[in-house]
Formats: C-alpha cells, structure tokens, sequence
C-alpha cells in the first residue's frame, strides 16, 4: 500500500477519513464546499507567495507516474540545484507498503550524501499561523524518506507558515519517534477490516466529505459524541468505566467522573445534566447556575450585535446592530458596512456614534468576538478610553449566561443551533459564517452588490437570533420562578 503525508496528516485530525479514502464508497462523499475551496486557493497563493523569494526547479511528471516523478526528482537532486519544489521520495517500509514523500520543498544545505558536498532538508509551506503538531509529524515523516533516499538524516525540517513566511525548523529528535509511532498505528488501522469507530468533531468535521456519512451514523447510534462537552478526551475517559450511551451517562454520579483525565467537579455534573437534558429533550437548570440579573432583566431599549470578518485580511467589515425599543414596540437594524477594507476605520466610527445613542441600554451579543474586537477597533483607531470602557461595560454576552445556566437538548451550543431549536430560521438557508468570508472574498474581487446583500440579511439574522434566545432565556427564568413560588 502506498502511504503518503496527507494520508497522516488527515490521521491525525480523524482516525477514520484516511480509512474512508482508501476502502470507502467515494459515491457517498459530499461535495466541496466554497469554504473548502477558498483554504485551497489561499494554500496555493501562500505557495506561490514564498516560492516567489527564491529560484526552484520542479521535476516533470504527470500526477500519479511516481516511479518517473522521483528518478526526475533525483536527477535535480545530483545535480545540486538549490530548491526542488513538489519532488517525489519513495522508501520502502515493509514488504506491503511504501512511503511515498512530496515535500512542497527540498532545500539544499552543506553536508555529505550520496550526492555530494551537499544534502537536502524537507520543507513545508503550511496555511498555519503556528507549528502545529500535525505539521511537525508530516515533516518528521518526509524527513525520514529523504534520509534513505540521500544516505543521510536531515538535523532538522522546515515548516514555512503564514506568519510573515515565517521560517519555523521542527526538532526531528522529538518529532521522529512520535511520527513513527502514528505511522504503525495508521497502517493498523488501514489493515483493519472495519473503519474506526465514528467521532464527531464539529470544528474538524466540517470541511470532510465524508461529513454526512459519518453524522448519519453517530444520530442513528445516538453516539455520545453528538452530546456537547464530550471531547475525544473525555469519552476515552467514560469508555473505560463502560459509559458509551446517554442513559448511561445520565444515570452516572458526577462525583465518579470528577477525578477523570478531563473532568472535573464544574464538568462532571454539567455533563451529567446535559446528558439528561438530551434524553428528557427538555432544557434543565444546571448545578450552580451563573447569577442572571443580566440576562434575565428587560430593558426598555437593547441592542443586539454581530460582527462579520474577514480573518484573512485581519478586517471587520460589518458591524449590525438591532435596536429594540419595548417602549414603543419597534426593531431598527442597523448595518454598517465596509465595502473595501479602508472603510472598517469608518463602520467602527458609525457604530460608536450609534450606540452612544442609547447610553443606558445593555448590548448582546453571542460568544466573546464581539467584546474583544470592539477593544481590538479602539486600539487599532486610538479611540478615547472614556469612549470605550463605558460601551464595553454594557456588554452582556448571552451565550456565556446561558451555557453557564441551562442545559438545552442540543447538539451544539451554536447560536444557529440554540436559534433553531427554539423555533428561529435564518431567511438563507444556506448562510453560515464560513460562506461569508467566502462571500465577502468574492465581493471584492467581482464587485457582485448581491454578495454583501446575501451577507447583511445573514447579520441581521444573527443580531435576531441572539435577540431571540435571550428572550427565551429571560422566559424560562421567569417560568422556573413562577413554579417554585407555586411550591413554595
């Protein structure tokens, strides 16, 4: 079998993928999305970004002839050229498989090899910011084919990430035998008769094509994975005292979950309750429930806020803020928008304008974002601390309140899912914050209005939402009040 990097690569992030790209029905894979397609594109342009510092021969070779892809690859290796780009390795590593090795780069460095006065080190161009260990392992991996091929083991690989094309060298000492080890644990895998046990991992999952099919699998099973706060960790952890099914969790005692890898006495009974709340399908209070005289308190006037970004371009282009006014029973929405990236300076401005309008009304909104940019913005544009800590003093972050207080028969605590539970749709259906950024990149390079109208009804729609959930939260409160006043 050949075993090549991406194959590990992908090992890594899920044990079952590089088993469904070998022996899987390639007819039940999903489409690309435009997500996908974009991170291709932005690895290809990074490529060309670093191969344009430097002078490179690539072998010629039609993709998949790697018996005449690596004899080009040595020849420009005993020549001696400086830099190879895309050149092909092969090792044997066992009478019924090979390593098969395409480093983005073999840079020439002094030392002695089969060829010469010379020896090359493998180098990586990584869409990362950071080394991660998946690319450390993936360098370690060609590292190892290019020694049997020049007779000598490179000191070090290279990984050159998006940083500034940073240059970042892997220490193949501690990285070699890791590597190794993941290496025999895929082949075993791959051996296998039956795929690995499905995981899902919503932030990994997403981008694989072989989303649907394993989702299908884990609600049919009613995997354990689908319950939010179950990491791979954790269900480790409860695989070993043999608790693989909601009822089985949820009848567990938190304490003898408490002293887990991964748990502790703020999890354990957390994940216990959200167990119960998915079984009973009904939301449940949880153990210790965060104070809610933020939450649960009506103002007369609120405003809701979401920001959409563009991380490629550091850039927060959309900045929506809903403004409800109970006194009079109306709903404002408010888009301020940059249609080029110089503009952000200008919505940034808009928004502070707007809501110094309302100086006493709290502004939601869904997870941390939105807090941290606003105090990004106010450093980046020299705003007045007095104009800023007053804002940031009103913000009341509905997600935190509510994940710290309820337990929702959920499978993520998304807003789309909390949303959408609770009866809200988004008017496109298709919309995510990922099409957005795909979107806003289109935008600017097509100048097509329809595109930044698509993103605006999205904003909204978020900005709602999360006005939605916090009244669903505000109800719930006041239903359990009512209740124990009843018993009381």
């Amino acid at each position: 079998m050949l075993i090549n990097a991406e194959l590990l690569l992908q090992y890594q992030r899920c044990k079952r993928r590089p088993f469904l790209d070998i022996h899987g029905d390639k007819s039940q894979r999903d489409a690309p999305n435009e997500l996908l397609r974009k991170l291709q594109q932005d690895k290809i342009a990074h490529q060309l970004s670093a191969l344009a510092q430097m002078t490179y021969h690539q072998p010629d070779y039609s993709y998949g002839n790697w018996e005449k892809a690596e004899k080009a690859t040595l020849e420009l290796m005993q020549r001696g050229v400086e830099y190879i780009y895309k050149g092909v390795l092969l090792a044997n590593y066992s009478e019924a498989d090979t390593l098969l090795s395409r480093p983005d780069l073999l840079v020439k460095q002094p030392g002695q090899s089969h060829f010469g006065d010379w020896l090359y080190v493998p180098a990586s161009i990584e869409l990362g910011k950071r080394p991660k260990q998946e690319y450390q392992v993936v360098a370690a991996f060609h590292a190892q084919v290019l020694a049997t091929v020049q007779g000598v083991a490179p000191e070090t690989a290279l990984l050159i990430l998006r940083t500034k094309n940073t240059n970042y060298a892997v220490d193949l000492c501690k990285w070699t035998p890791r590597m190794q080890q993941i290496l025999e644990e895929f082949i075993q895998v791959l051996e296998s008769p039956n795929p690995p046990e499905v995981f899902i991992s919503r932030q990994k999952c997403n981008f694989c094509h072989w989303y649907s099919e394993c989702y299908a699998i884990a609600q049919s099973e009613k995997h354990l994975s689908l319950l939010p706060g179950v990491t791979p960790l954790r269900y480790t952890q409860l695989q070993a005292l043999d608790i693989t099914t909601l009822e089985s969790l949820a009848n567990t005692s938190p304490s003898s979950l408490e002293n887990l890898l991964g748990f502790d006495s703020e999890v354990a009974p957390k994940l216990v309750v959200q167990a119960q709340s998915a079984l009973e399908k009904r939301p449940l209070i949880l153990p210790y429930p965060l104070p809610t005289e933020d939450i649960t308190f009506t103002a007369p006037i609120e405003l809701y806020f979401d920001i959409e970004a563009q991380p490629d371009l550091d850039l927060d282009y959309l900045l929506g803020v809903l403004v409800v006014n109970r006194q009079v029973n109306t709903e404002q929405f408010y888009s301020f928008l940059a249609d080029k990236p110089e503009d952000e300076e200008l919505v940034w401005q808009q928004f502070l304008d707007l809501v110094w309008q309302y100086p006493e009304a709290p502004i939601y909104h869904f997870c941390v974002y939105e807090f941290d940019t606003v105090k990004r913005l106010a450093k980046l544009y020299g705003t007045p601390h007095s104009l800023v800590r007053p804002v940031l003093n009103r913000f009341v972050d509905v997600y935190e309140q509510l994940t710290q207080s309820v337990a929702l028969p959920v499978e993520s605590y998304a807003l789309k899912a909390i949303a959408r539970w609770i009866g809200f749709e988004w008017r496109d259906k298709e919309a995510s914050g990922a099409k957005c950024i795909y979107w806003y990149d289109q935008w600017l390079e097509t100048g097509d209005r329809t595109l930044l109208e698509i993103i605006q009804r999205y904003n909204e729609d978020d900005c709602r939402a999360t006005h939605k959930v916090k009244d669903w939260l505000v109800n719930f409160f006041q239903d359990e009040d009512e209740y124990d006043l009843r018993l009381a």
